[in-house]
């Protein structure tokens, strides 16, 4: 029989099983079950002779028959919405790698236009999440407390911080980022200075606007204004900044996330004018297309690795501690000085 007549499934590699192991290393089904599960009660003698006919064989534990044996599922929920954004696509590539180098399985649910937790919860359920990180921007400031009142341990990760959290947050001190900005813009000379945000209604928005604000009415010579691009991508920059270009635009802007920038940044060259000659801007997050050679863009990073690392930990810790007290863990944010804005006045 040639090539092109054998069956599919003639030739295609046995996957070696249970029992195969049990054989190879002449012990019960009972030891080698015991073998792969953790805590598992197993002699060492008896753990070396499996592991070698494991590895003789090439098997490895199916990792969801031995949920249905030790009762957990290790699966994590990693909840977001705005992958039209890299700077999230880079949080969730941190966030899933450090999760399976702790031996737990990110489950990532992808909420785009969902704004009611109850669908997200029913999902979380059906798969049996032992935790769940929220990741994402543009949800209600309740959707985490949601999570947490429906039973399930719940980090908000990169979420607002508060005096009196009612979940776990681990994030930057959005109303200190937003004063920062205000100051770094009014230090370099500019007096109208303007703020552009995503999602209204999210707490990250409203904290930096907050700060922004509130610093800028410390210094009577400064006039501030706000408005709102509905999310944070390019596009929403983009189209923002425009519309901004055609009333009597401000000398600077800080957009509230870096995507929203680069899209404000392409709508002042699109409109023949330049940067920062004409208008400045400023960022937040430093995501790694804001050190590019075309774009160098002048932000406020926040400490990416080190709040993914510390969600983890956060995690990890609550669900060993399932009444453990909502606890907030807040880091710095420093600016990185490029091309987008007038240098320093003397």
């Amino acid at each position: 029989m040639s090539d092109a007549n054998k069956s599919p499934a003639r030739g295609r590699e046995k996957t070696a099983t249970l029992r195969n192991v049990a054989e190879r290393a002449g012990v019960s089904h009972a030891a080698v079950s015991r073998t792969f599960t953790e805590g598992g009660s197993v002699s060492a003698e008896m753990r070396r002779k499996v592991e070698k006919a494991a590895r003789e064989l090439g098997y490895f534990p199916n990792a969801l028959a031995s949920s249905l044996t030790t009762g957990r599922t290790k699966l994590i929920g990693l909840i977001a919405d705005n992958f039209d954004n890299p700077f999230f696509l880079k949080i969730f590539d941190l966030l899933t790698y450090a999760l399976q180098e702790k031996n737990l399985r990110p489950l990532l649910i992808n909420l785009r236009d969902e704004t009611d937790p109850k669908s997200s919860i029913r999902l979380l359920r059906q798969y049996s999440v032992e935790g769940v990180l929220l990741a994402a921007s543009n949800r209600p400031v309740g959707f985490a407390t949601a999570i947490r009142n429906a039973g399930l341990p719940v980090v908000h990760t990169f979420g607002p911080i508060r005096n009196s959290p009612s979940v776990h947050v681990v994030g930057i001190d959005n109303i200190e980022a937003g004063r920062m900005a205000a100051r770094t813009l009014i230090k370099r000379g500019y007096r109208c200075i303007g703020f552009i945000g995503g999602t209204e209604a999210t707490g990250t928005t409203q904290g930096r606007m907050s700060g922004f604000l509130e610093e800028a009415a410390l210094h009577p010579d400064v006039i501030a204004t706000h408005s709102f691009a509905g999310n944070y991508s390019f596009d929403s920059g983009y189209s923002e900044m425009s519309r901004l270009l055609t009333g009597d635009k401000a000398e600077a802007y800080f957009c509230a996330d870096d995507i929203l920038s680069i899209g404000a940044i392409s709508a002042i060259q699109d409109a023949g004018l330049n940067v920062p000659g004409d208008v400045g801007i400023l960022g937040l997050n430093d995501m790694e297309m804001a050190h590019w050679r075309n774009i160098r863009l002048t932000t406020i990073r926040q400490p990416v690795r080190e709040i993914v690392t510390s969600s983890i930990e956060l995690l990890t810790a609550i669900l060993d501690d399932m009444d453990r007290h909502p606890e907030t863990r807040t880091f710095a944010c420093e600016l990185i000085e490029r091309a987008t804005l007038k240098p320093l006045q003397n």
